[in-house]
């Protein structure tokens, strides 16, 4: 009978350490190595690229006597290297070192590949969907505003009865 209790007391200590083992685990932040493999994945060098060509034309309509080539080169490689590694803190806070790992697993699959392939346009598409139900929310409101004498034809606040006494009479 000790023999059993001893024997139920390590197997309980055992499973008590894996489990706690288990939790340290899931808990690691990813290494930085991790994330730069995942922004690597994502193609952050890429988007990176199209947004500063981007933006070497908003710039060079803004300030045409700089050279286009200016704008173009300001941000390279080293950007990119820069901005992942203002990334890593990030990511090593909202993810964990199994998460990343996942993850990275995902998007190296091909249809993690097809994901990051067709996010631009879905998204794209999802915010110009969005836009317009927004302007179609915005036109309703303002019709049962208008129906309830909340707001005028012009869609403005009518003035208030206050507003129209005049807080100078008497003086």
């Amino acid at each position: 009978m000790a023999m059993r209790k001893w024997a139920m007391g390590i197997g309980a200590g055992l499973l008590l350490a894996v489990g706690t083992g288990q939790a340290v685990a899931a808990t690691t932040k990813p290494s930085a190595e991790q994330v730069r493999q995942l922004m690597q994945v994502f193609s952050v060098g890429k988007m990176f690229s199209q947004m500063n060509t981007q933006m070497a034309g908003v710039m060079g309509q803004q300030l045409p006597c700089v050279p286009a080539g200016y704008w173009q080169d300001f941000v390279d490689a080293n950007g990119v290297k820069q901005l992942t590694e203002r990334m890593i803190p990030i990511y090593q806070k909202h993810f964990t070192a199994e998460e990343v790992a996942g993850l990275l697993k995902f998007y190296r699959s091909p249809l993690g590949q097809k994901v990051i392939a067709e996010m631009p346009a879905t998204m794209a598409e999802g915010m110009q969907i969005g836009r317009q139900w927004g302007q179609q929310r915005a036109q309703a409101m303002l019709g049962e505003l208008q129906k309830e004498g909340k707001v005028d034809a012009q869609g403005r606040c009518p003035a208030s009865p206050s507003a129209k006494a005049s807080p100078l009479k008497g003086k």
